[in-house]
């Protein structure tokens, strides 16, 4: 299985496909039904240690890792999937360690320092901003096409940065707005396709805040469990109604934002207890993965939640209101065949 060793899960903007870097090279997977997309070898591209999509598009964003790199972590290489070939590299000073594309923009995150470049015609440098030590290079960006907001930790601990990048232009000044998140280190960040709530988790991992972007307010409130664990993923429902949060306690939460009072509360508080441990918001529904093996979740159609885990298993579970959740489906995503449609 050692050449087979899954690095690093991303789902594209719509949660419609997944990228998986690969000590074996880089695949591309639609998720409903689930198929193999892109199969790029070892051979071809080496161990990459980050695979991430532009959409549905032909372009695909790869930086070289593992133990078999053919292309060094510090550049990001744009490979072609129509021309099938590599069109496009940008190289740093220091490795690459998460990066994020939209239509027009290429966001990069280093351990102490995130850059925004135009894209995919000649790629310039616009922006750049200093971060607090982000050794995992924790970054986001909103989906959608209302708004650009890209979110990062700040350089106080617990603060998380959110700067919208609507008009950027090479050498304008953009001005993060500061949110105090947790007390501890930002672990975790998701931001809405609309770009109009937040949400994000600490490195303790029991708390999940949802603030709105606009007003930099504290919408809710939501209580993973009692104690610490490591988050892995957090997502939105494409309406924003729901939130789903993975974690190494190898459990999918499922929280409701809209309805708020379908999410569970504690018992203690029937009878009168109070404090925020007892007022806390828990998950509507959950569901389990393999105990410690990073995973990716999203929302799929309807009241579906997907999860890919880097053991190479594939989940998709439904809930509903009253907080069921029944496993649909089950698969390994790496023993799935190809399919010639993207």
């Amino acid at each position: 299985m050692a050449r087979k060793e899954i690095l690093k899960l991303r789902f594209n903007q719509d949660h419609g496909c997944m990228s998986c870097a690969m000590e074996s090279g880089a695949r591309i997977y639609n998720i409903d039904p689930l198929t193999e997309k892109l199969h790029l070898d070892v051979d071809k591209v080496g161990s990459v240690s980050q695979v991430e999509m532009l959409k549905r598009t032909n372009l695909i964003a790869i930086v070289g890792g593992g133990s078999v790199p053919k292309f060094a972590d510090n550049t990001v290489l744009i490979w072609d999937d129509y021309l099938k070939e590599f069109i496009l590299e940008i190289t740093l000073s220091m490795p690459v360690l998460a990066m994020r594309i939209r239509e027009d923009k290429l966001i990069v995150a280093q351990r102490n320092r995130i850059y925004v470049y135009s894209f995919p015609e000649n790629p310039t440098k616009l922006v750049a901003f200093d971060t607090r030590d982000n050794p995992t290079g924790i970054l986001e960006i909103s989906p959608g096409q209302n708004r650009q907001l890209l979110g990062f930790p700040g350089h106080k601990l617990g603060s998380l940065q959110l700067v919208d990048l609507t008009n950027t232009v090479p050498g304008m000044s953009n001005s993060p707005t500061l949110i105090n998140a947790h007390q501890n280190d930002i672990a975790c960040i998701a931001i809405n396709q609309q770009g109009s709530y937040v949400a994000t988790a600490s490195t303790k991992g029991t708390l999940i805040r949802v603030f709105d972007t606009l007003t930099k307010s504290l919408h809710v409130e939501l209580r993973r469990g009692s104690d610490p664990a490591t988050l892995y993923c957090i997502n939105f429902s494409h309406d924003s109604a729901y939130l789903c949060v993975s974690s190494d306690k190898g459990t999918v939460h499922v929280f409701a934002l809209k309805e708020t009072e379908l999410n569970k509360r504690s018992t203690l508080r029937k009878i009168g207890f109070l404090g925020p441990y007892v007022e806390s918001q828990w998950g509507l529904a959950h569901f389990t993965v393999p105990a410690e093996s990073a995973c990716i979740c999203a929302f799929g159609s309807g009241t579906s939640v997907v999860a890919a885990c880097v053991d190479g298993t594939f989940h998709k579970c439904v809930f509903n209101k009253d907080g069921n959740c029944n496993r649909e489906a089950y698969d390994v995503f790496l023993e799935v065949g190809n399919d010639d449609e993207f």
